[in-house]
């Protein structure tokens, strides 16, 4: 199954969070950010990998998720 453009949104934002610090999170502006990026945050925080709908901080399974996305883009980009 091809990834989904909703997918590639949550993709995205995750490579935002700070990969070096769990006490560095995000935010997502609903008035000045994308609709897809507000809609991936939504999704991602649905899904428990980030502690508020509008970013906040990574949670234990969203620092998974992010070294796994880097990874991915790394080989993906042949760095």
């Amino acid at each position: 199954m091809p990834f989904s453009a909703s997918h590639l949104s949550e993709l995205n934002l995750l490579l935002q969070f700070p990969s070096t610090s769990t006490q560095e999170g995000i935010k997502v502006h609903a008035h000045t950010a994308a609709a897809e990026t507000v809609e991936a945050a939504e999704s991602l925080f649905e899904k428990g990998l980030i502690s508020q709908k509008d970013g906040g901080y990574l949670t234990p399974m969203g620092c998974e998720a992010v070294e796994l996305t880097q990874k991915l883009q790394s080989m993906l980009s042949g760095a």
